[in-house]
């Protein structure tokens, strides 16, 4: 691979960390910018689990302060996370990369979709009532559910669990600070689970895991600054955009 490329994969991974650090959907950067690098489609995801994962704690690192009151919450909704998460996995490492390839652009575009719904979830979770025994089961079979997604794929995940933990008690900041340690947890048990199965590409993750690190540790950091709005718009223009690329390569391969 050229310098150019390998800097580019580089770039996309940094800002990837830095917009998952803010809110979420920095896989609709990372995965296309691996698939441009030269790698298979279930490669690309694969090695960008294993990238992302120190990226979130590098984010968490950032956002020590917030998570101090709320390590309870991070551990009881690890366990769904990590169950979740290997199952996703499991089933990513079972499917045909044809279908594969199939199913990503659908993904891809729900991604989408659900930045573009994740202001109005955000709203919302200002009127967020006192959590009852109720909610708390609720929100951690959802996180089940959300795992599995994350092992399989996860574009978007950080926002599905900001929409999430709006069901509980906490302000924004206290969110993404819980919302980062589940996204480690959710990646690096499907990042495990992927280079068991030798799923990793090692030259692209010598790229991507500095970069993601280095993008989730600044964007922790710049996370109060940012206009989530900003964030949003950018990624949701560059999610469509993929989607429809992706859609286009799967149909032209069937």
């Amino acid at each position: 691979m050229s310098p150019l490329r390998d800097g580019l994969l580089f770039g996309a991974t940094a800002l990837a960390g830095a917009v998952n650090a803010v809110a979420g959907g920095g896989t609709l950067l990372s995965f296309p910018a691996a698939l441009a690098w030269g790698l298979p489609s279930p490669v690309a995801n694969a090695t960008n689990a294993l990238a992302m994962s120190p990226g979130a704690l590098a984010s968490a690192w950032a956002y020590r302060g917030e998570l101090a009151t709320r390590r309870s919450l991070a551990a009881l909704l690890s366990v769904p996370t990590i169950v979740g998460a290997a199952i996703g996995a499991a089933l990513m490492r079972r499917t045909p990369e044809r279908t594969f390839d199939a199913i990503v652009p659908v993904l891809v575009f729900g991604a989408t979709l659900a930045l573009l719904l994740q202001g109005l979830a955000s709203r919302r979770a200002e009127l967020t009532p006192p959590p009852s025994r109720g909610r708390i089961a609720v929100a951690a079979a959802a996180q089940l559910l959300v795992g599995v997604y994350g092992g399989y794929f996860g574009a978007a995940m950080g926002i599905v669990m900001l929409a999430l933990l709006s069901l509980l008690p906490g302000d924004i900041h206290g969110r993404i600070a819980v919302k980062n340690v589940l996204s480690a947890v959710a990646n690096g048990v499907a990042a495990v689970y992927f280079v068991i199965s030798g799923l990793i590409d090692p030259h692209a993750a010598l790229i991507m895991v500095p970069a993601a690190i280095a993008g989730g540790y600044a964007g922790g950091h710049i996370a109060r600054r940012a206009s989530p709005r900003g964030v949003r718009v950018l990624v949701v223009g560059i999610g469509l955009a993929v989607s429809a690329l992706l859609g286009y390569r799967a149909l032209i391969r069937a």
